[in-house]
Formats: structure tokens, sequence, C-alpha cells
């Protein structure tokens, strides 16, 4: 399933896609079938577990039964899946072999790949929907970046989780943009003011439910800016694959139900490029990924 966050008359309302494109609110059409499901949002429903999954699924199958709580994607706005994240978002950098190269190119830098993950997190601010506008903060960063990454929401917390059971705790996946002020990123000496600038987090459009996004590894994203290709590779090419990312995060850490774990970029960032690109006013930003979808963002 596709479960989308839309802005709707009454707020923000948590939603799934159905199969001819519509959205079914959950909130109303739990009312009108007299299910118990707290639909206020998707952090909400990914919280009360499978037990609630299931009844989105029962829902989604009667659609057809309350009509006054379907509505087409022209009516409503789409908001970020979670359009405000309970705890900073967490991130892996130096993620990709070719994107740990062509960063130690750019700054003339001995190649090394890590050895553990490298976690930073961005702050809840960051987090837009799809079609969202990214400021370009203007006179603050001169070098704003675009990163895109496959994101994981956990369905189930825990702390010191083994790789065994790492999809266990997986709840679905989404796409991110990392955006980055690459020259903050450098100035303060470590990662979070450089990733945390408001709007620096497109997220969306939706989070597609695990047991539909089937094996990862063949998974290819890519982004493009104004339509000119820049960032392609698939999943199989990460340095630390998932459920080594999960057993790592916990290590000591306990993960709830909503994070929201970005995996990583490849190559193909702006600051590695020769002549070096940057974001500008006006530029079109679109990230894609196998069996979820594409994700829009402009730069004002």
């Amino acid at each position: 399933m596709k479960l989308v966050t839309f802005q709707g008359g009454k707020g923000p309302r948590a939603g799934v896609v159905l199969e001819d494109g519509r959205l079914l609110c959950l909130a109303t059409a739990a009312q009108k079938a007299g299910e118990g499901l707290d639909a206020s949002s998707l952090l909400a429903i990914i919280g009360a577990g499978p037990a609630a999954l299931e009844t989105v699924r029962k829902l989604a199958a009667r659609a057809g039964e309350f009509p006054e709580a379907v509505v087409t994607t022209a009516q409503v706005k789409l908001l970020a899946p979670i359009p405000r994240p309970a705890r900073n978002v967490f991130c892996v950098g130096l993620n990709y072999v070719d994107h740990v190269a062509e960063g130690h190119r750019a700054r003339q830098t001995e190649m090394k790949l890590p050895e553990v993950p490298t976690f930073f997190t961005k702050s809840t601010n960051t987090v837009v929907g799809p079609d969202a506008d990214v400021m370009l903060h203007d006179g603050l960063t001169e070098l704003l970046d675009y990163e895109v990454e496959l994101v994981v929401v956990i369905g189930k917390g825990g702390r010191d989780i083994k790789k065994a059971a790492a999809f266990d705790h997986v709840f679905g996946y989404s796409i991110g943009n990392d955006v980055t002020a690459r020259d903050l990123q450098r100035k303060h000496l470590q990662w979070f003011k450089g990733k945390s600038l408001d709007t620096s987090l497109p997220f969306g459009p939706w989070i597609v439910t695990a047991d539909e996004m089937g094996a990862l590894p063949d998974v290819r994203l890519s982004l493009t800016v104004n339509g000119e290709p820049r960032q392609s590779a698939t999943v199989s090419q990460m340095i630390f694959d998932i459920p080594t990312i999960i057993e790592q995060l916990s290590a000591g850490l306990t993960l709830e139900a909503g994070d929201i774990i970005c995996t990583g970029t490849p190559s193909g960032v702006g600051f590695a490029m020769e002549p070096q690109q940057r974001l500008k006013a006006g530029d079109v930003m679109v990230c894609t990924i196998d069996k979820i979808g594409t994700l829009t963002n402009t730069v004002r």
C-alpha cells in the first residue's frame, strides 16, 4: 500500500492511495465503517502496529462503500507522509563507493572508505512534501546541493536490533532529498548545520509498505535537475546495507515507531562536478526510486 498525508479542509489527513489513483481519507472511512482506528496521522497508524495496518487494508478494499471519504489528488495537496517527525531524522553519510570517491577527488584528499556507518541527523523543520519549495537561503550559503536517498521508516521500535531481525522493524520506504549547504557543512566542522536548514529535506510523496517493495538490491534511485540526469545507482551499491544500518544505529540507541532513516546518496552531486554546480532559484529537482515513484521540488 501507499500511505499519504494530505491537506484537507480539516487540516492534515492520513490516507491510502487506491488502485485508481484516488485517495481514501482513513479517518472518515474508519468512522463510517465503525472501526476503532486512530487515523489522526500516519504516525498514529504506524505506532499502532500490524493490526492498524490490517484495518487500513480492509478500509481500502471497501472504499466503494465510503464515497464521501474518497478524493482525487487534484482536490487536495499532498504533504510529506510524516509532516512533523517526532524526532530528528537519522541519516547515513558516505554510503556509496562512487560518492565517497567523488568527494575525495573534489577535496583532493586520499580515498578511504568508512569502516562503520557515518550517522548524523537533520532537524524536524527540514521536512517538506512533494511539490513544496526548497529555500535557496541566499546570503547564508553559496553552495546548496541535492542528494537523492532511499528512506526507511521504522514500524517497530527497539534497541540492539540484530541484522537478522532488522527488516521486522521496517514499516515501509519512501524518497528523500538530503539538500545540503556544502559550505556550511565544511565551515562548522560537522554536518548538522549544513544539513538542517529549513526545507532541506523533501520527503514523499508517500510511504510504500515494506511488503510491497520486495527485493531491495535491484531498486534504482536517480535524480535530475531541470531534466539533466545527475545521479543514478541501485541499492545494491550501498556500502552498508539496510540491516547493517539498523543494527549499527540501534546499538545502545532505542529506535521508535515512525523514526525516519535516510540511507545515503550515490555519486553525481553538484559540488563534485567539474565545473562545480550549485542549486539556483528556479531549479527543479526530480528524485525517482523504483517501486515508489517520483518526488519533485523547486528551489526558490
